[in-house]
C-alpha cells in the first residue's frame, strides 16, 4: 500500500467573488447603510457605511482631480488610522494600485521602494514615536523623480487635496469605474528579503477581495461583527485578514490605536463591544500579561485571528478561557499569496491549533514537495509548501526572474517553508528552508528541537539555528531566554535534558543566553540576524 501524497484541495460550495473591491463595498453600503463601518477609537470618529462610502468617494474625486489615472501608483508610508483606510478604498475605486510602506522603513528604504514602485503621489503620517516621516521625504525627494506630490495625514495638505473633488468629476468618476477588471493589478506589497532589497508583491483585486473574504467565511463573519485590529494595515493581516474581511461582510473595522499598545487593544474591545481580535502571538502574550488584565469585560469576544508564528499550548488556552475567544483561528500565508492559504476552523481542538496551521482554503491547493526534485511527498514527509489558486500574485513589481524563482510554469508558488502535510489534510510548519541545518549529512529542523526544548523549567523562549563548523559543516546553537537572568541554563544542563530523548546529532552543541531576540516589525524573530552574530565559535 502506497502512502497517501500531500497533496489536497479547497472545495467549497461558496464561489469566487468576481467584484472588484469598489463593486464588493457598494454591495455591501445597498446591505446595509446605516450599520457602522469604520471606528476609529484614537479619534473618537466613526462612519456607517453609508458616510464611509461617501467619504471614500469623495477621496477618490480628488485623487481623479490630481491626475491620478488607472495603473498609476500611490504610496502610503503611515501608522494605523482612518485616512489609511479611505486610501485603500478611494485607490481601488479608482484602479490606482496603493502601495504599502513600512512604516518602520527609514530614507535609504522608502527611496528604494519610492523608485522601484514609480510613486507619483504619497500620503505619509506626519510623525509617530521617533520617526519623522515629513523630514525623511524631504531628505529624499530629490532623488524620487516620478514623486509629484506629498499628502500628510493630519496636516492642512489632506484638506487642500480634498477640496479638488468637485461634483463635475461625477462622469469621470463613472466611467474610470466601468473600466476596471477584477484582475487588474491594485496593490503592491513589499516582502523584506534577508539579502538584498525587498520585492514588491502585486496583488489584484481578485487576489486580496476573495482571500479576505474567504478567512472571514471560515470564522463564520456576519454584519454584527466588530473586529478589533491591532496588527499593521501595511501588511496584508490588517488590510485584507482586517478590512477586506470586515466590508465583504458588512462588519466592523475597530482602530484601537496607531501601533500596537496592549492596553489600549483591550479598552477598544470593551468600549466597542468587538466580537474578533487579532495578533500575532507575542501581542496576545502581552495583552494577557497586562497586570490589570482581568479587570477587563472582554465578553463580547467570540473569536479571532492569529497568525504570524506558532503559538504556544499554554497561550491558546488561556486566549480561549481567559478572553472567550473559542471560536478564534490559526491563519498560515505570505504576502505573495494575498496572504492565507491554510487556517484552522471554529469547531478544531486544542491541538489542530497549535499543532497545526490549518488546512487548505476553498477553491487552493496545496501540496508538499521535495525541494530539490519537485516531486509530492509522501505524507509526514518534510518538504517545501507550494500553494496554486486565485491567491497566487501576478508577480514581483517589475522583476520577472525574481517572480519565475518564486512561482514556477504550473502556477505553484514555492514559499520557502518547509512543511508536513498530515493524512487529515492539516499542514504543520517545520522550518524555512534556509533555515534547515544539515550537520554531517542529516536534516535537522529547528523547530522540532525549540518545540522540545520549551518544555525545559528554565527556558521561557528559545531559537534554534545552524552555525558554521569545521567537520560537520553545521552544527546546533540553541539562542535562549531564560526565565530567571539570575539562574541561567548552563550546556551541561540542556544536554542532559535532551539526552535519551532527541538524536544525539539534534542535541545542541553550543548555547547562546539573550534577554530578547532581533525581531521583524511583523513579530518574527530574525534567525539571521541570530546566524550571523553567532557564527564564530
Amino acid at each position: 500500500m502506497t502512502a497517501e501524497l500531500s497533496y489536497t484541495h479547497g472545495t467549497s460550495g461558496t464561489v469566487l467573488l468576481g467584484d472588484t473591491i469598489g463593486a464588493n463595498l457598494d454591495r455591501a453600503v445597498a446591505a446595509w447603510p446605516d450599520r457602522e463601518a469604520l471606528v476609529d477609537v484614537p479619534s473618537g470618529r466613526r462612519w456607517t457605511y453609508a458616510e464611509f462610502s461617501a467619504d471614500v468617494d469623495r477621496l477618490a474625486y480628488a485623487l481623479l482631480a490630481s491626475g491620478v489615472a488607472k495603473g498609476d501608483r500611490v504610496g502610503i508610508w503611515a501608522v494605523n488610522c482612518a485616512e489609511w483606510v479611505l486610501v485603500q478604498y478611494a485607490t481601488a475605486r479608482i484602479g490606482a494600485i496603493m502601495v504599502n510602506i513600512n512604516p518602520a522603513y527609514r530614507t535609504h528604504e522608502v527611496e528604494y521602494v519610492l523608485n522601484q514602485a514609480g510613486i507619483s503621489l504619497l500620503f505619509a503620517s506626519l510623525s509617530h514615536k521617533s520617526s519623522d516621516y515629513q523630514a525623511m521625504v524631504e531628505e529624499v525627494r530629490g532623488n524620487c523623480p516620478e514623486l509629484r506630490e506629498t499628502v500628510y495625514i493630519g496636516d492642512p495638505s489632506w484638506d487642500v487635496l480634498l477640496r479638488r473633488g468637485t461634483p463635475d468629476l461625477y462622469e469621470e468618476f463613472w466611467v474610470r469605474k466601468s473600466e476596471l477588471s477584477c484582475d487588474d493589478p491594485i496593490n503592491i506589497q513589499y516582502t523584506s528579503g534577508t539579502t538584498g532589497f525587498p520585492k514588491g508583491a502585486t496583488l489584484s483585486h481578485h487576489n486580496i477581495l476573495n482571500n479576505g473574504y474567504f478567512v472571514g467565511e471560515l470564522i463564520s463573519y456576519t454584519e454584527q461583527d466588530r473586529i478589533c485590529i491591532p496588527v499593521p494595515f501595511y501588511h496584508c493581516f490588517g488590510m485584507v485578514m482586517g478590512n477586506l474581511a470586515a466590508t465583504s461582510h458588512g462588519a466592523c473595522m475597530v482602530i484601537p490605536a496607531p501601533s500596537f499598545e496592549p492596553r489600549a487593544t483591550l479598552e477598544a474591545v470593551q468600549q466597542e463591544r468587538c466580537t474578533s481580535l487579532y495578533g500575532v502571538p507575542t501581542m496576545f502574550i502581552a495583552e494577557l500579561n497586562l497586570p490589570d488584565f482581568a479587570s477587563y469585560d472582554l465578553s463580547s469576544l467570540r473569536t479571532g485571528i492569529m497568525a504570524g508564528s506558532p503559538c504556544p499550548v499554554e497561550v491558546m488556552k488561556r486566549v480561549v478561557a481567559e478572553m472567550h475567544m473559542a471560536e478564534v483561528s490559526i491563519c498560515y500565508g505570505m504576502t505573495e499569496t494575498s496572504p492565507v492559504s491554510l487556517q484552522t476552523r471554529v469547531d478544531d481542538d486544542l491541538e489542530h491549533r497549535t499543532g497545526t496551521v490549518g488546512r487548505v482554503l476553498p477553491h487552493l491547493e496545496v501540496k508538499v514537495v521535495d525541494p530539490a526534485t519537485g516531486v509530492t511527498q509522501p505524507c509526514g514527509t518534510a518538504g517545501e509548501l507550494c500553494t496554486r489558486g486565485y491567491s497566487v500574485m501576478l508577480g514581483y513589481w517589475n522583476e520577472p526572474e525574481k517572480t519565475a524563482e518564486a512561482v514556477d510554469p504550473g502556477r505553484w508558488m514555492h514559499t520557502g517553508d518547509l512543511a508536513t502535510m498530515r493524512e487529515d489534510g492539516y499542514v504543520e510548519i517545520v522550518g524555512r528552508i534556509k533555515d534547515m541545518i544539515i550537520r554531517g549529512g542529516e536534516n535537522i529542523y529547528p523547530r522540532e528541537i525549540e518545540e522540545f526544548l520549551y518544555a525545559h523549567p528554565k527556558i521561557r523562549d528559545v531559537q534554534v539555528v545552524g552555525v558554521p563548523h569545521e567537520r560537520y559543516g553545521e552544527e546546533v546553537l540553541a539562542c535562549v531566554i531564560p526565565h530567571d537572568p539570575a539562574d541561567p541554563l548552563t550546556l551541561e544542563e540542556l544536554r542532559a535534558f535532551c539526552e535519551g530523548r532527541l538524536a544525539h546529532y539534534k542535541v545542541p552543541s553550543r548555547i547562546q543566553i539573550l534577554e530578547d531576540f532581533p525581531m521583524t516589525v511583523s513579530g518574527k524573530v530574525r534567525k539571521i540576524e541570530l546566524r550571523e552574530a553567532y557564527s564564530a565559535p
